[in-house]
């Protein structure tokens, strides 16, 4: 997973709260106006080190999405270490607890949840090892169990970490979607993307390549029903990265043979999901 590109209304305070908050770094770009290296005006892009993260794009006169509209779930950001991702839930509390929604443990990871300022859902988590992971056949044995924050960050937080929480790697780890109907989304992600399915619940999907637990997941459980997105605030673009030139186009005849249109713009194959949301795909 590439970074996930953000439409929004106030991109000095995303851009504040990214920073200061999540402790990610300015990559490219400089709010309202653009920087040297970075000829997109009102485009940042955010991340750890040179790993983009977010991609904040200004786009004042679109609506906030509805309720009920497909979208964007949550982005999901991968810590190396329990270290890590602890310094960065002091933060979250020190500095932004009130948009603080919660936290499980999902028995392949440890993960906890929060809305950035303009309702966009955020999930931070580590890994536990994947000898530790449990699969029944092809599915992954996920769950949602208590996790309490205040003895995780009790138990893991360190000086160094607190010191400089930007300083440890972290990446994109999933991309959660809401979408209108699972099936629909089976066929999309699975069918013509190529992705494997790795777990289903309820109202929700879950899909991954080389054997991860997820890098992508549908749900219904707010958008059940929903059709095509207005262009609203919010998602504006996932981005996957694949390991060579022959796996994407071997994306692009599958999509043509599920009968999904797409285009090439010298830098990546573009496309949308049944429910409009852009998903771009490049050789990383």
């Amino acid at each position: 997973m590439d970074a996930v590109t953000l439409y929004v209304r106030d991109i000095d305070a995303m851009v504040e709260f990214y920073t200061k908050v999540i402790s990610l770094n300015v990559i490219e770009g400089n709010g309202r106006t653009s920087a040297a290296n970075d000829k997109r005006e009102g485009v940042v892009t955010l991340g750890r080190g040179m790993t983009p993260i977010m991609v904040l794009r200004h786009e004042p006169n679109l609506p906030f999405a509805q309720s009920g509209q497909a979208g964007l779930f949550h982005t999901a950001i991968l810590f190396e270490s329990k270290a890590a991702l602890a310094a960065v839930i002091v933060r979250v509390a020190k500095l932004a607890g009130s948009l603080y929604t919660g936290s499980a443990d999902h028995l392949v990871s440890e993960a906890f949840y929060l809305n950035d300022p303009e309702g966009n859902g955020i999930e931070l988590y580590w890994d536990r090892p994947r000898d530790q992971w449990n699969w029944d056949g092809a599915s992954v044995v996920m769950d949602s169990l208590w996790l309490d924050p205040n003895k995780f960050v009790q138990e893991h937080v360190t000086q160094e970490a607190l010191d400089a929480p930007e300083a440890e790697e972290a990446k994109v780890g999933h991309v959660h979607l809401q979408v209108g109907d699972t099936k629909a989304a089976r066929t999309f992600y699975v069918d013509a993307l190529g992705f494997e399915a790795t777990s289903e619940m309820p109202g929700a999907l879950f899909v991954a390549a080389g054997g991860y637990h997820h890098h992508m997941a549908m749900n219904v459980w707010n958008s059940r029903g929903a059709g095509p997105r207005a262009s609203s605030l919010g998602l504006g673009e996932v981005s996957i990265l694949v390991p060579n030139n022959d796996e994407l186009a071997a994306l692009s005849d599958r999509l043509k043979l599920g009968g999904f249109s797409s285009h090439h713009d010298g830098a990546a194959l573009h496309f949308e999901d049944p429910w409009k949301n852009k998903i771009a795909v490049s050789v990383g």
